[in-house]
């Protein structure tokens, strides 16, 4: 019986020093990457305001999980990515993942659309939960989600500079 109590008191108090350590962290995780591309903002733009152009760009967009239903939604595995909001220089979208958590993510490019070198600038936007576990977890988001959108970019960049 002392056991079982040890247990449960143990489990109440790291319960509640994560939650603690969780408070610590910020309840918003945005994840921000860049690249500079040798080509104009208009040589850019097609391949990001159309979801069919990210197949071209953006690694695991050829699997069989991808579903692509028009040039502004598409569904990613279990995530539906919506494109939102379209300007002459933003890409605004949503991707809800299977259980409705939704990261907001923008592309933005950077440069006059007549500039020779043109900064595309990628974030992603996450509003997280109080649950410690949340808030721990995310302390990962920056290292795996980061490291694709560097290597998406730098696919971006080859694709447009080789044209």
């Amino acid at each position: 019986m002392k056991l079982i109590r040890l247990v449960l008191i143990s489990l109440v108090f790291l319960f509640v020093l994560a939650t603690l350590l969780g408070a610590l962290l910020p309840s918003m995780v945005l994840v921000s990457r860049a690249v500079n591309i040798n080509s104009t903002r208009d040589s850019v733009m097609p391949y990001l305001k159309d979801i069919r152009q990210w197949r071209l760009w953006i690694e695991g967009m050829q699997d069989t999980a991808v579903a692509i239903y028009s040039s502004s939604h598409a569904k990613l595995g279990g995530t539906n990515v919506v494109i939102t909001d379209l300007s002459d220089s933003a890409v605004l979208s949503a991707w809800t993942a299977r259980n409705g958590d939704l990261q907001t993510a923008s592309i933005n490019l950077i440069g006059g659309p007549l500039k020779k070198i043109t900064i595309v600038q990628w974030q992603f936007e996450q509003k997280l939960p109080w649950y410690p576990w949340a808030r721990l977890g995310s302390i990962m988001n920056d290292k795996i989600l980061g490291t694709l959108m560097e290597k998406n970019l730098n696919n971006l960049k080859q694709r447009v500079e080789k044209k």
